[in-house]
């Protein structure tokens, strides 16, 4: 063989595997794994601190419970046929769930904007789509959590009833679900802490206080009846309470209908404004 003549290739046996490098990832049209992912990180962030964000709105939750019980229900109070305690203990679990399904994601968002970490996410693999499921989810399980823990603390004081549980399970994760994306939205909105204040302070919490948690609708004035029938929150924990106590002063499938077509709507919102990048990308 001439010395100048290239050698000849080694020929490997047909069955010896040949490492070609690192290939993409096919992840198809939708990146479950990227958003699982990401859904698993905002559970861990919350769980991590599962005395501030768990024990802590049960507690104030049953502070509200005993204040409101020792202040109006020790005289035999009654509402809607109910002991006035029986009575307060599903408003005010629904009310910590949706309040805590609003602070985790507009924490979550807020946060990473404001320390600049936000470019990390949005530089993954991941759509408008799986973002807003992601983070949405993150929000309605801290909710559900929540909810769960202080049902199981406040029946060692009050009993409960149960007279629809599909109902209850819908408005708890409507409900959650209907927050967490307010959350999204207020989040991406604010500049800084002081805008997410504002909207806790005047928006959100005078929302639910006056949607019917401690009362029945049906003892305020007319124009004040008629102000609360536009309310959601009205309609999430009305809805929540007839599940337990079978009593409601609208129709349970008016506020079904209602938080279905808004969840909706605010999905939709939530999508698009992330996919814009508005005020997410520089």
């Amino acid at each position: 063989m001439n010395e100048l003549s290239p050698p000849k290739p080694n020929h490997l046996p047909t069955n010896t595997a040949v490492f070609l490098g690192p290939h993409p990832r096919r992840m198809g049209s939708v990146n479950w794994r990227g958003m699982w992912e990401l859904y698993k990180k905002e559970v861990k962030r919350f769980w991590k601190v599962g005395v501030q964000t768990v024990a802590a709105p049960v507690i104030t939750s049953l502070m509200f419970l005993l204040v409101m019980v020792f202040a109006f229900g020790r005289s035999g109070t009654s509402v809607a046929g109910y002991p006035f305690e029986e009575f307060l203990v599903p408003g005010l679990v629904i009310m910590t769930m949706i309040q805590n399904a609003f602070a985790n994601t507009s924490s979550s968002i807020l946060v990473s904007k404001v320390q600049g970490n936000i470019v990390d996410v949005l530089m993954s693999p991941l759509s408008a789509f799986e973002l807003t499921v992601a983070w949405t989810m993150g929000g309605v399980t801290r909710g559900l959590a929540v909810g769960v823990a202080a049902i199981a603390t406040m029946s060692l004081l009050a009993p409960l009833h149960l007279h629809n549980l599909g109902l209850v399970l819908f408005h708890a994760v409507a409900g959650c679900l209907f927050m967490s994306t307010v959350g999204v939205l207020a989040s991406v909105w604010a500049d800084k802490f002081d805008h997410m204040a504002a909207v806790t302070n005047f928006i959100v919490t005078p929302l639910t206080f006056l949607s019917g948690t401690f009362y029945t609708i049906d003892r305020l004035p007319h124009w004040a009846q008629f102000m609360a029938h536009y309310n959601p929150f009205f309609y999430n924990i009305d809805g929540f309470r007839y599940g337990f106590l079978g009593q409601s002063p609208s129709q349970p499938v008016l506020g079904v209908v209602v938080l279905t077509m808004l969840n909706v709507v605010l999905l939709t919102w939530c999508f698009l404004m992330i996919r814009s990048g508005y005020k997410l990308k520089a």
